[in-house]
């Protein structure tokens, strides 16, 4: 496994190259088609990357002007501790350049920004069916216990 690709906050002028990588995402999760997301989400979700008063930040990997993967963080209060919770709410890598680390290096930047604010911890989950993902992730955290339930209003 080698460190192929800048890790990078992402800039207003990658959209044409982020939206691929986030309807990668999104797809992914089953949402496509008539599922998918409605532009205005994608939209919203866009320029909060660029807004100061938004807690919500996007790193990219990028490797020869190609991006190749993302990730999408968060940082929120939490009533068990003084430190703001970095939250990893969305990490993707193009399928072309899966294997090569970069899964790997964006959860690190994200780690990174998280010490530099102050954060104690850094969580994250998945669909239990993401095999691939979950051995990465049990080598750079630990799993938590704890099943999330939800209910959509």
């Amino acid at each position: 496994m080698t460190h192929p690709a800048t890790i990078r906050p992402v800039e207003k002028a990658d959209f044409a190259a982020w939206k691929p990588l986030w309807d990668g995402y999104n797809a992914f999760y089953g949402r496509k088609g008539p599922a998918a997301l409605p532009a205005d989400v994608t939209q919203m979700t866009w320029s909060r990357f660029f807004d100061t008063y938004e807690p919500v930040y996007a790193l990219v990997a990028e490797r020869n002007g190609k991006l190749l993967g993302l990730a999408h963080y968060l940082f929120h209060r939490s009533t068990i501790q003084i430190q703001p919770t970095c939250y990893l709410q969305d990490l993707f890598t193009d399928e072309t350049a899966r294997g090569m680390g970069i899964g790997n290096a964006l959860i690190e930047a994200v780690y990174r920004r998280a010490t530099e604010v102050g954060c104690s911890r850094v969580y994250w989950h998945t669909h239990e069916t993401n095999a691939t993902a979950m051995r990465l992730y049990d080598k750079v955290a630990e799993k938590s216990g704890f099943v999330v339930y939800r209910k959509a209003l």
